[in-house]
Parts: structure tokens; C-alpha cells; sequence
């Protein structure tokens, strides 16, 4: 096969929980008295590490204010909001191919590793990933620094790696090191702004994945 090794990202390609990550940014906001932003505005930044992607959001630099927000973030994700994350369909039945083949498989996302911890402990997906780099253990994306990582302690080429994601913020990571690259249509990014950055694919359904990787 071509690659030795898939990278995925998390929210918005293998698990569909955008509508969580909107709904609790807007109760986040109304607990400081903050004014919403617009679910589509939320959903630009999903993908981007959490403080970060507030100071973005709101259009400020101020780190207190974003510190402070992504705390009572965090705490309505966790004891408030209901919202359900099932993984996308046919997520599992893919990972579990490429797991019986013997794929190289690892996760690089804006969560936290106490999030993806906890989103591979529902979903009962943690054991199909030989490496993973969250937001509190490297550079934001679009920073490459995750792939980096991940591709360093793999001891595995760019040329020998994909990336799949469903957003910008993955396309550009993997853009900057010369990685092939995948992006799927069903997340928070429109097809046109990830095909400005060149994937070899636009995918429609994750089982479509399979086509790209088994040519």
C-alpha cells in the first residue's frame, strides 16, 4: 500500500459532534453574559485548540477573558449539555478494516487529551490508534507541530502518511509538509474551501475512504 500511516482528525470526521461543540460554546457564552456568536461562526473554529479558537471567535486578545471562557466551556461540556456524539456511520466499520489490515492509524485534533481520553472511552475506538497528539501537547493547527510529532515518534515519512480531516486547519497541516491529504465533505468546512487546499480527495461518506486508500 502507499501509506503506512492514516492520521485522523476527530471532531467532524470520525465523530459527529458539532452540534455539542456549538451548543455548548453558546451556553458557555450566555453563563459569562457574553453575546452568541452564530452557529456557523462557532463552527469556523472547531478543529482549532480551544483558547486559541475563542481569542479567534471573539475577535480579541484578550488571554483572561479566553482563559476564563474556555473554563466554563469546559465545565458545560462535561456536567451540562446532552447533546449526543455518536461517530459518523460506517466511522467504526472503517477503522476496523484498516485495523485488520494492519494500518498505521493515530489521531491528531483540537481536543484535549483529557477529551479524546474520554471520546475513546464512549465510542470504544482507542485501541485501533498507535499514536495521538491533542491540543494541550502541541501548537494549534494549522501549525504542523501534531504531525510532526506523531510522524517523528512513528519514525515514518510525510510521503508515507494521510491525513483526513474535515476542515482547513487539517488540509494546511498537512499541506505545509508535503502529506497527502484527504478531506471529507460532511464536517464543518464547505467542499469549496478544502479543495483550495489540494487534497487528493474530497470524500462524501468515511466508507469512501477505503476507494482512496485501496485504489
Amino acid at each position: 500500500m502507499k501509506y503506512e500511516l492514516i492520521i485522523f482528525d476527530w471532531d467532524g470526521t470520525l465523530m459527529d459532534s458539532s452540534a455539542k461543540i456549538v451548543n455548548t460554546m453558546h451556553l458557555a457564552s450566555d453563563r459569562l453574559g457574553v453575546a452568541r456568536k452564530t452557529d456557523e461562526q462557532v463552527k469556523d473554529i472547531i478543529g482549532i485548540s480551544l483558547q486559541p479558537a475563542i481569542m479567534r471567535l471573539f475577535d480579541t486578545d484578550d488571554a483572561s477573558f479566553a482563559q476564563r471562557l474556555a473554563e466554563e466551556y469546559k465545565h458545560v461540556y462535561l456536567q451540562l449539555d446532552q447533546t449526543p456524539c455518536p461517530l459518523f456511520d460506517g466511522a467504526a466499520e472503517v477503522l476496523d478494516r484498516l485495523h485488520v489490515d494492519r494500518m498505521n492509524m493515530a489521531v491528531a485534533t483540537g481536543k484535549a487529551r483529557r477529551g479524546l481520553n474520554r471520546a475513546w472511552q464512549q465510542s470504544g475506538t482507542g485501541h485501533y490508534f498507535v499514536a495521538s497528539r491533542c491540543a494541550d501537547e502541541a501548537q494549534s493547527k494549522p501549525s504542523p507541530d501534531m504531525l510532526e510529532q506523531i510522524l517523528s515518534e512513528l519514525d515514518i515519512p510525510p510521503q508515507a502518511a494521510l491525513m483526513v480531516g474535515d476542515t482547513e486547519y487539517d488540509m494546511l497541516m498537512a499541506q505545509a509538509l508535503g502529506m497527502d491529504r484527504v478531506a471529507v465533505s460532511y464536517g464543518v468546512h464547505d467542499e469549496d474551501r478544502l479543495l483550495a487546499c489540494s487534497p487528493v480527495s474530497v470524500i462524501h461518506h468515511i466508507r469512501e475512504l477505503l476507494d482512496v486508500i485501496y485504489p
